[in-house]
């Protein structure tokens, strides 16, 4: 592990968590929210139904979003990411292809307020997205805050759950201890969410194997796991897949499924 837990530790710690999550839903009159089932990884058809192929750069104008979307339909990636200004663009550039529009929310920093994020949400959902990638609060997972967190994930998860699209949960692995990264994936799954992904790209560092491990450890074989930040090449993105990774985000999408190395942050 990232941090050197033991199995032990983390099974105690996740359990710890779940029952506490539990108790405040419970108190909310809230049933903890079951994520859909995760497809079990099947590399037959390569790398590209793996891959949400991303474009998060506040510089990131109109042409750089038609390539990204021609190279999505050209590989028949999974999503392409973008910010939730230019869904409307790639939900119309992509209409037809099967390559759904995932849109962040909250991002990068992940500390507005709940009902900003699903208003956030519900728009670009609106505007034509399939999925949502929302930051968590950071700040309150560092409190311990187990409230704003289920609070904060779950007002997402409801407004892409009605429109029946996927929510995945950022959780910022970077800037978090072991413990908390157990934490997060309990809460994220116990308000609902489908995924939980590792990074913004953003955020001073990306997925490591160490922490999809971890991450598939805790939330289990139902949840997927995301990998994002850093995976430039075909080896990194098998490496993460082995680990538990069931979706890779990454800006080098195309050198990934040519078997090349990309270049970029994300």
């Amino acid at each position: 592990m990232a941090q050197g837990l033991s199995p032990a530790t983390i099974k105690r710690l996740a359990r710890q968590t779940r029952q506490a999550a539990r108790a405040i839903l419970e108190e909310a009159g809230q049933a903890p929210g079951e994520p859909l089932p995760a497809a079990p990884p099947d590399l037959k058809a390569g790398l590209a139904p793996f891959i949400d192929h991303t474009l998060l750069k506040p510089e990131a104008g109109a042409t750089q979003i038609r390539q990204l979307c021609a190279e999505a339909r050209e590989q028949g990636f999974a999503t392409v990411c973008v910010n939730s200004g230019r869904v409307p663009l790639a939900a119309e550039l992509l209409r037809g292809s099967g390559v759904k529009v995932c849109s962040v929310v909250g991002f990068p920093l992940g500390a507005a307020l709940p009902g900003a994020k699903a208003h956030e949400a519900q728009l670009a959902l609106a505007a034509g997205a399939g999925e949502v990638d929302m930051v968590l609060n950071v700040g309150a997972l560092k409190d311990r805050d187990l409230p704003a967190l289920l609070e904060d994930v779950g007002a997402v998860v409801a407004v892409c759950h009605a429109a029946d699209a996927i929510c995945k949960a950022i959780l910022e692995t970077a800037l978090l201890r072991d413990e908390e990264k157990i934490i997060a994936c309990v809460v994220s799954q116990l308000a609902g969410a489908d995924y939980v992904k590792t990074s913004t790209g953003f955020g001073g560092g990306g997925a490591t194997v160490e922490d999809i491990a971890l991450m598939r450890r805790v939330v289990g074989p139902v949840m997927g796991v995301k990998a994002s930040g850093g995976v430039r090449s075909r080896g990194d993105a098998l490496a993460m897949i082995r680990a538990g990774a069931t979706r890779i985000g990454a800006s080098a999408g195309v050198a990934i499924v040519r078997g090349e190395r990309g270049q970029g942050e994300y």
